[in-house]
């Protein structure tokens, strides 16, 4: 067998169909290893056409023509189409192979047999297919041995290391396994050593670095011989390939049993990843359950800390900080939610923060508990959290294309007394932070006055202050090119400085004066009165909630 999953020619010759007819290789003996991958008989000229490559090809030689450049120009044909072998028996037509088709095809490198002897072609024909058939079979038997194997460890026990070990041993090369987007999982060496896991070995790891970079090559693609087999996900579209299992042609060469075993391992590969991910979601829910009942008061304090230790939360004796991201205002879509709880994990861990997070999918919430050393932390560790929730939003695929970017609020730290209500705070102000514009996080201490708003959103008389307030400058920039909002949202948030306004807009003092004062006219308000000043402040704040 040979890497294309066929017959040598050579094994052809050897069969005892070509063996009768006294074969005689008159060209190309140094081609004998070439695959057969059909038989084919003809006797006609334009037989190239028919052929696809691969093929053993059995004639009288009737179709070669009996000018020695119809005779050259058949042989090159044949050698084009890439054909394994052409045979040729003598009788008739041929007593022996004319000088130019000899020729022809040592210039090729095709080689080329010439049979003393009539044999059967229609035997021949059986038993090279025979024999090929065999072959194939032999190779899935190979294969299913494999699969076998690791569905054995599997069933010890094991889990991705050992299938990749198994897979590497047989291959006789390096194994890894990536992410849908180049990012690396797991390797696992070709010889005998400790078992596979994250990469750490020096040697696969020398390989795949030489793999990403050839791959950082746009224009370059795997290595030859490099087998790719996609781990299905069980979706569509991105969701389609859950991860990618590489073999590079390293230390031997790969053959198409390699191939088969790999598309068996990448089938186990894919349950194994789906289990690990309805499991890990299964955890990221009950954790989410835990972190909600405390918010809504059905944890007592004193029994919160075991329950956490339970789910592996164990924040030693310093301040809780209760952290929520939301999603959006609908639903969250479909995702897998675990690489967003390893992206905020990893980061974490790095700088020694215990953290417990739970995921909410119906409300697209999700709750945090981080254990601080000392307060003076917040600020940093809400920092990373924050960018961390957002890696993992783009890797769950989570994120809806074109819709609201996700919220996170970060709450006051506390013991487990102040975390039933900092969790419910920090859930409520996300909501309520919805509108607001965007930050990389949100601190809930500085939301009051906006929480308070949400929460009367749907009340008329919100709306009807909000119309009494700035009704007048919303009907003007509706119709005017020079909208005036941005000037007096500008002017409050830097409370009444006209200077630092001034700047903020890249106005002359001048220009502001006129703008504030047609303001003042059309609100028939002094922007100089602290009340007006307050009330202009809330009903922009309102704005935001009332639609």
């Amino acid at each position: 067998m040979d890497d294309q999953a066929g017959i040598t020619v050579r094994r052809a010759l050897e069969l005892p169909g070509l063996r009768g007819g006294l074969p005689e290789v008159v060209a190309g003996s140094d081609q004998l290893g070439r695959t057969v991958r059909w038989v084919h008989a003809g006797e006609v000229p334009n037989i190239a056409s028919l052929l696809k490559g691969g093929e053993l090809l059995l004639t009288t030689g009737i179709g070669l023509g009996t000018r020695p450049a119809d005779q050259r120009a058949f042989v090159r044909r044949l050698a084009d189409r890439g054909i394994a072998a052409l045979v040729v028996e003598l009788g008739p037509r041929f007593t022996r192979l004319p000088a130019a088709v000899v020729e022809a095809a040592r210039a090729a490198g095709l080689p080329l047999v010439q049979l003393h002897r009539e044999v059967a072609f229609v035997a021949v024909t059986e038993e090279v297919h025979t024999e090929i058939v065999n072959g194939h079979y032999a190779l899935l038997r190979q294969a299913e041995e494999v699969h076998r194997r690791c569905t054995e460890a599997l069933l010890e026990g094991g889990g991705v290391p050992q299938v990749l070990r198994i897979l590497a041993e047989f291959a006789g090369n390096p194994v890894f396994l990536e992410t849908a987007d180049g990012q690396l999982l797991y390797a696992a060496a070709g010889t005998t050593g400790p078992p596979a896991g994250p990469p750490t070995d020096a040697e696969p790891l020398q390989v795949w670095e030489g793999l990403r970079g050839r791959r950082a090559d746009r224009d370059a693609g795997p290595p030859a011989g490099t087998v790719l087999v996609d781990v299905p996900g069980g979706g569509h579209g991105a969701g389609a390939v859950r991860a990618r299992l590489i073999l590079p042609a390293v230390a031997a060469p790969l053959l198409p049993v390699h191939r088969m075993a790999a598309e068996r391992a990448a089938g186990i590969l894919a349950v194994v990843l789906m289990q690990a991910r309805q499991e890990d979601e299964l955890a990221a829910r009950g954790r989410g359950d835990f972190l909600t009942d405390l918010a809504e008061g059905r944890i007592a304090a004193d029994d919160a800390p075991a329950q956490a230790a339970v789910l592996g939360f164990r924040p030693g004796d310093g301040p809780l900080l209760p952290v929520v991201m939301r999603l959006g205002p609908e639903p969250a879509p479909p995702g897998n939610w675990a690489p967003l709880a390893r992206a905020v994990l990893d980061e974490l861990s790095s700088v020694g923060v215990p953290v417990l997070l739970g995921v909410r999918p119906v409300e697209g919430r999700i709750p945090l508990l981080l254990g601080l050393r000392s307060e003076s932390e917040r600020a940093a560790v809400a920092d990373r959290v924050a960018a961390a929730l957002r890696v993992g939003v783009e890797r769950s695929g989570l994120e809806r294309p074109g819709g609201p970017r996700p919220v996170v609020v970060v709450g006051v730290p506390g013991g487990w007394a102040a975390a039933s209500a900092g969790l419910r705070h920090a859930a409520e102000t996300a909501a309520a932070a919805r509108g607001l514009p965007e930050r990389p996080w949100h601190d809930a201490q500085r939301l009051d006055i906006d929480l308070l708003l949400w929460r009367l959103r749907d009340h008329p008389d919100l709306s009807a202050f909000v119309d009494r307030a700035i009704g007048p400058l919303l009907t003007h920039d509706r119709t005017s090119r020079a909208p005036l909002l941005p000037t007096l949202t500008t002017f409050l948030e830097h409370a009444g400085r006209k200077a630092e306004t001034a700047r903020e807009l890249h106005l002359n003092r001048q220009t502001l004066y006129n703008r504030l004062a047609r303001i003042s006219e059309l609100l028939g308000t002094d922007l100089d009165d602290p009340q007006t000043v307050l009330a202009l402040s809330l009903a922009l704040r309102a704005r935001r909630h009332v639609g």
